[in-house]
């Protein structure tokens, strides 16, 4: 939503500062996409670093998971039992959950109840940069529709 407002927000103000000099109609239309491009690439830009850097994070979170797991595999489960605990288990079930989701896969479930972390909810920079530039695109494109239709119904008018 963020970046459909920019878009709509940046876009028509570069049309409007563009249109108070009176420039032909085809001069707006141009000003709007030349907004377009560029606003929707840096959006891009900008979410794909920092989905990134929260990737990385991610990453890194994960190889000291590894690395606990390796190195004391029982405390991991008292952990992971004691998450399941204040869920609401009793402790019984709690550490047979744990017992049996360590035995399926011990870092996945130890990345997911205790981080957050799985592999529907890891950030993805790409994905995430073509979601911000769409999103920024579709506001952009919002003002330059209403700029073409200005056209149709005599704004601007010709300076004379």
């Amino acid at each position: 939503m963020l970046g459909a407002n920019d878009g709509i927000i940046s876009t028509a103000s570069l049309i409007i500062g563009v249109a108070s000099a009176h420039a032909e109609h085809g001069h707006l239309v141009l000003t709007g996409v030349a907004g377009l491009v560029p606003g929707a690439m840096s959006m891009a830009t900008g979410e794909y670093v920092s989905v990134s850097s929260q990737a990385d994070t991610e990453t890194a979170a994960l190889a000291e998971d590894q690395e606990e797991l390796d190195a004391d595999g029982a405390r991991v489960h008292r952990e992971l039992a004691a998450i399941y605990v204040r869920r609401g288990l009793d402790m019984a079930l709690a550490k047979q959950v744990a017992q049996a989701l360590m035995a399926h896969a011990a870092l996945g479930a130890h990345a997911r109840d205790e981080l957050g972390i799985s592999e529907t909810t890891r950030a993805n920079p790409l994905q995430a940069a073509l979601a911000s530039a769409s999103s920024f695109s579709v506001g952009a494109a919002l003002s330059l529709i209403v700029t073409a239709l200005a056209r149709s119904h005599g704004w601007p008018r010709a300076s004379r």
